[in-house]
C-alpha cells in the first residue's frame, strides 16, 4: 500500500528539529520566536544537562515562547531585549537557531542586520553554528494564486547566506528547503 501524501505527519516539528542536530547538553540560544512548538521541539532535545534560552525582541513573543514551554513541558529561559545587545556571555553558546519565519532579520535595515548577526557569532563558541530558519518562496497552487510576484524571502533569495558570511561565519551553506521552510547553516571559525 502506498503512503498517503496527504497523512498529516505524526511530528510536525521533526524536519526542523533534524536540521538543527541539537542533543543533550548543548547550550542553545533561540533568536526570535514565530512558531512556539518549533522552538519548544528543539528546546525538549537540550535534558536538564542542556540550557535552552529564548532572546526575543518584545513581550508578545515572550508569551508565545512562555506558553508553548509550558505546553511542551520544557525549561527554556526567556530574555526581553534588542537582538543587538544579547544578554549572553561571550562563547556561551553552543548553537544559535535563529526564527526568520516572519521576517525578523530579514525585515531589519543593513546596518541592524549586520549588527544582529555579529551578536549571535559573539555569543557562540569556537566552532558553534547558527541555523536560520526561513520561509520558502511560494510555489505550486500558491505561488499561481499570489496577486503579484514576491521577492523571495530573506532566507530563500541566498540574502541570509550572504549577511551570515559577511558578518563572522566561515563556513555557510544552504541545507534544505522544505515543507516551506529554508534552513541556513554557518559555522564560527575556530579561531578569531
Amino acid at each position: 500500500m502506498l503512503p498517503n501524501p496527504f497523512a498529516r505527519k505524526s511530528d510536525p516539528h521533526l524536519l526542523a528539529v533534524s536540521m538543527t542536530g541539537v542533543k543533550m547538553g548543548d547550550r542553545v540560544a533561540f533568536v526570535g520566536c514565530a512558531q512556539g512548538g518549533r522552538l519548544a521541539a528543539i528546546a525538549s532535545k537540550v535534558g536538564l544537562s542542556g540550557r535552552a534560552v529564548a532572546v526575543v525582541p518584545d513581550e508578545r513573543t515572550a508569551g508565545l515562547v512562555r506558553r508553548a514551554a509550558e505546553q511542551f513541558g520544557v525549561l527554556v529561559e526567556i530574555q526581553v531585549t534588542s537582538l543587538l545587545h544579547m544578554p549572553l556571555e561571550d562563547g556561551s553558546i553552543d548553537l544559535a537557531v535563529v526564527d526568520d519565519t516572519a521576517g525578523l532579520f530579514g525585515g531589519m535595515a543593513a546596518g541592524d542586520l549586520a549588527a544582529a548577526v555579529r551578536e549571535v557569532v559573539r555569543v557562540l563558541r569556537p566552532g558553534g553554528r547558527v541555523i536560520l530558519i526561513g520561509a520558502a518562496s511560494p510555489t505550486g497552487l500558491a505561488a499561481l494564486l499570489a496577486r503579484a510576484p514576491a521577492s523571495p524571502p530573506f532566507a530563500a533569495s541566498g540574502e541570509a547566506n550572504l549577511a551570515l558570511s559577511e558578518n563572522g561565519f566561515s563556513i555557510v551553506r544552504s541545507l534544505a528547503e522544505r515543507e516551506g521552510l529554508v534552513f541556513v547553516e554557518g559555522i564560527k571559525p575556530r579561531t578569531a
